[in-house]
């Protein structure tokens, strides 16, 4: 299921770089937040027995973390949309694959978690892999890949924070907050920039709108089936299919030097990974 949901983040990509030519990034993400938060408001209300239902799952103990992730979560999802217009699919997602070593890194500092000297080399040997992709001194660098490390790095404090939050509030009231703050976070910047849709435009929208839902559904029942520490290195799926859509639409192909690079990167995060399960069961 987490295999088949990253094939739709995939395509949503893929669409959401056609559609950033000709639409600002922040009117895709708003549209895409308004069909989330209804998709959130109808899951909490229906397909779940919390007791009290949507109001209930709005009291949060940690109301401020939970605006926090959606903000954090909205102006991510903006940023990627914007660099993208400028660098390949796979190319973006190479960089993106790092976001996984820096919730490791932030882990110690905002969570209070322990990272032993193997992870931490991990890190390390992924950040190196991560320098490789972007070879700043070879004349390629492209400014819009800092825009796409930027959006990582919001991306793994959003995921650091979700694991805080989720000491507190439930799943409900996580999934409420990030698609209605979300939606108001992409507000706060879509009106200044909005412009009328054309029919095709609508219909992308809805599309890229649905493949996010569908995705999210697999995400979550996936998440139900298994612990979120042995899906971890599947989520990496997503580059696989982000290199072969890249490759189909758009006439990317990734240079050895990029492959090397992402090649480490996805290896030390799988380490850890693998890591992070090893110690996780043995303190079970």
């Amino acid at each position: 299921m987490l295999v088949i949901a990253t094939l739709f983040f995939a395509w949503q990509d893929a669409l959401t770089k056609h559609l950033v030519q000709t639409l600002p990034a922040s009117q895709i993400v708003a549209v895409r937040f308004f069909f989330f938060a209804l998709f959130a408001l109808v899951y909490v209300g229906r397909g779940t027995d919390i007791k009290g239902g949507i109001a209930a799952a709005f009291r949060s103990q940690r109301p401020w973390l939970q605006i926090a992730r959606g903000l954090l979560l909205s102006g991510e999802i903006i940023m990627f949309a914007y660099a993208i217009q400028f660098l390949g699919l796979a190319e973006m997602h190479t960089l993106f694959a790092c976001f996984p070593l820096l919730i490791t890194a932030l882990s110690v500092p905002l969570l209070g978690e322990s990272v032993g000297w193997r992870r931490w080399l991990a890190v390390m040997v992924g950040f190196i892999g991560t320098l490789i992709i972007l070879r700043p001194d070879s004349g390629v660098f492209q400014p819009a890949a800092l825009i796409a490390l930027a959006s990582a790095l919001m991306f793994a404090v959003y995921n650091v924070l979700t694991r805080l939050v989720s000491r507190y509030d439930s799943f409900e009231t996580s999934l409420l907050y990030l698609g209605v703050v979300g939606f108001a976070g992409a507000m706060l910047i879509a009106p200044f920039y909005w412009r009328p849709l054309a029919a095709a435009e609508a219909v992308w929208l809805l599309v890229i709108s649905t493949t996010s839902i569908i995705g999210h559904l697999l995400l979550i029942k996936s998440l139900a089936l298994a612990p979120a520490v042995i899906l971890q290195p599947f989520n990496y799926f997503v580059l696989v299919w982000a290199i072969i859509i890249g490759f189909l639409l758009y006439g990317e192909v990734l240079s050895l030097t990029t492959l090397l690079g992402t090649g480490i990167v996805v290896g030390s995060g799988v380490f850890i990974a693998r890591r992070e399960y090893k110690l996780a069961a043995h303190s079970g």
